[in-house]
């Protein structure tokens, strides 16, 4: 299972929020320097959010992303790495266009959200264009897939969402339960269990992981389509460590 560090982005700093509440955000700075920090204590793998972007469109942050990519070029080099750290990025990604800028740039995958409901031909586009590239973020509250930034509800439930986009050929699933993200109360493993179930492409667990035990009570599922977990405030806030959680996930 892969362990992927949130980097949340927002107005070129490195931000936490909880249960997506702008107003509840801590500040942790340096978006680059935490990009290395994840890459020296193991990461292979970085969840990027373009938080501005997530609220109102478009790419705000872009040149704090390209510090980000550069930065990893480097440390690959210092580190003797001899795979890439995979990036993946959401927020604000509302056209094809946009998707491609930003795989251009050096991201390996996008993740697209609030454009999967308005306009879901977007994700059918480009995935045909960008196989395996384009993958959707499926974020809830109460069962409700919740878009703009979190902002308000979009009337359609996890599931069915996820369904319609594995059909329309999106490359993977994230999975947040919003009222757990930021509050280290643990996975919503039930739901997440559910919509593994129901896609034949692979899922993330993101929302609520607070320690090593969260990511093994993953695994114990036993499903081999959940692949990967996002975890945030946990590491930030120090309450576990990153060695620990990819020790519980190997």
């Amino acid at each position: 299972m892969l362990v992927l560090p949130a980097i949340d982005i927002r107005g070129g700093k490195c931000v936490r929020l909880v249960q997506g509440d702008y107003d509840r955000e801590t500040v942790f700075g340096d978006p680059a320097a935490m990009a290395r920090r994840w890459v020296c204590e193991g990461a292979r793998a970085l969840h990027l959010v373009d938080l501005d972007g997530a609220r109102a469109g478009g790419t705000a942050n872009y040149r704090a992303v390209e510090a980000i990519l550069s930065e990893l070029e480097a440390s690959a080099g210092e580190l003797g790495l001899t795979e890439r750290v995979l990036v993946e990025l959401g927020g604000g990604i509302r056209d094809v266009a946009t998707a491609g800028r930003w795989l251009d740039a050096g991201v390996d995958r996008v993740i697209l959200g609030t454009v999967a409901v308005s306009e879901p031909d977007v994700v059918s586009q480009a995935s045909a264009l960008y196989p395996g590239r384009v993958w959707v973020g499926v974020d809830a509250r109460a069962g409700e897939v919740a878009v703009s930034g979190w902002t308000r509800g979009a009337g359609v439930g996890v599931v069915e969402l996820a369904r319609d986009m594995s059909a329309r050929g999106a490359g993977g699933i994230i999975y947040t339960d919003i009222e757990r993200d930021g509050t280290r109360t643990g996975v919503n493993l039930e739901t997440t269990a559910s919509l593994a179930a129901a896609v034949d492409i692979p899922v993330y667990a993101s929302g609520g992981v607070a320690s090593a035990s969260d990511v093994k009570r993953l695994r114990a599922l036993d499903i081999a389509r959940i692949e990967g977990v996002v975890v945030g405030r946990a590491l930030y806030d120090g309450a576990t460590t990153l060695a620990d959680l990819l020790a519980a996930a190997a």
